[in-house]
């Protein structure tokens, strides 16, 4: 049986574009709202990720900092973040949603407990930035085993003989870092460039579907539109910040930010 991101990357071949993939961070910037984010936009995009709110971030930029700060002084728990996509799954439950974030989390949970909090609720996969390949291979299996998706990442930095076993142990969906910097900077390397490097990583498989993340805003998305999947996270988390500071619902504004994203690459 197909998983539900296999099925998603499939519905947008079919409509000859890249998946919409966005990312928000579980709890920001309130339970009730990181909720109601979710189900805004979940009608616009194909995929939703969402970060389990961490204080120690490795590749996350000032503005999904920001994100994670606001969830964690509103208390949020792992135990949120569960219940959460409890909620938003029991109303979508095809819409796909993958959880992001880092290993220390589910080292302190216990792997099984963390995996069955994930079957349970209706996680579809997960991507761990700090659990890198063979390292994770363990873990990956798990995951399989319970039909979770484990995303593996590739970089730029990424040999090519490494790329060839990381595809090989992929599941559903791998994630392209397009440049070397933390989420949300400006993007420092040409569209043309990007492609380039990402067309290199589809001859390896071309079944596989790769999707491109970081530097990915409103103005560049469309120029990266031959990709598989397409992630915006750094420019939804500054509509947050930037619509708390002004008073507005920022509900109502990620719906619209994500809309005209969408549009962008239809």
């Amino acid at each position: 049986m197909k998983s539900n991101i296999a099925l998603a990357f499939e519905k947008c071949k079919k409509k000859n574009r890249p998946a919409l993939i966005t990312y928000t961070v579980a709890g920001d910037n309130t339970k009730k709202n990181s909720l109601k984010i979710l189900d805004k936009i979940s009608k616009h995009a194909d995929i939703l990720e969402l970060g389990f709110p961490h204080n120690t971030p490795i590749a996350d930029g000032g503005q999904i900092q920001g994100s994670s700060h606001r969830a964690l002084k509103n208390g949020i728990k792992l135990k949120d973040v569960f219940q959460i996509v409890a909620k938003f799954k029991k109303n979508n439950p095809l819409k796909p949603l993958i959880l992001m974030g880092y290993y220390n989390l589910i080292y302190q949970n216990g792997e099984n407990i963390f995996l069955n909090s994930c079957k349970s609720s209706g996680v579809d996969g997960l991507i761990i930035v700090d659990l890198p390949y063979p390292e994770n291979k363990s873990f990956s299996n798990k995951c399989k085993a319970k039909s979770i998706n484990f995303i593996q990442l590739l970089s730029p930095t990424t040999s090519k003989d490494r790329m060839k076993k990381i595809i090989k142990d992929s599941h559903d969906m791998i994630y392209y870092i397009s440049m070397l910097s933390t989420t949300g900077g400006k993007l420092k390397v040409s569209a043309k460039k990007i492609l380039k490097n990402y067309n290199k990583i589809k001859r390896i498989n071309p079944q596989k579907n790769l999707v491109i993340g970081f530097g990915i805003t409103d103005k560049t998305i469309s120029s990266l539109k031959s990709a598989n999947g397409l992630v915006v996270g750094s420019m939804l988390c500054k509509t947050i910040t930037n619509s708390l500071k002004m008073g507005q619902n920022p509900v109502t504004k990620l719906d619209k930010v994500v809309y005209n994203l969408k549009k962008k690459i239809t």
